[in-house]
């Protein structure tokens, strides 16, 4: 059993918008550990971006990403 985690960025803008997309997160998947970072730049997106870690053993990057744009945000793997 393996934990990973995987890091995205994000535009979210306000905390309501992160909690909406980590309530969305955890019904559909559970084990995950999902938290967030908000953005302290105040930059537009990508420079200044909310931070969003996912943790757990299976991680669906494309799924994670898709269920974002469905709320309307951008949504991208952070590089390392």
């Amino acid at each position: 059993m393996k934990i990973m985690v995987e890091v995205f960025i994000t535009d979210i803008k306000r905390k309501c918008q992160a909690m909406e997309i980590v309530t969305s997160m955890k019904k559909a998947y559970p084990k995950l550990k999902v938290n967030f970072d908000m953005d302290e730049t105040g930059l537009p997106f990508p420079e200044g971006h909310t931070v969003l870690r996912v943790e757990g053993e299976d991680i669906y990057t494309e799924q994670i990403i898709l269920m974002a744009k469905k709320l309307q945000l951008n949504c991208e793997i952070m590089e390392e």
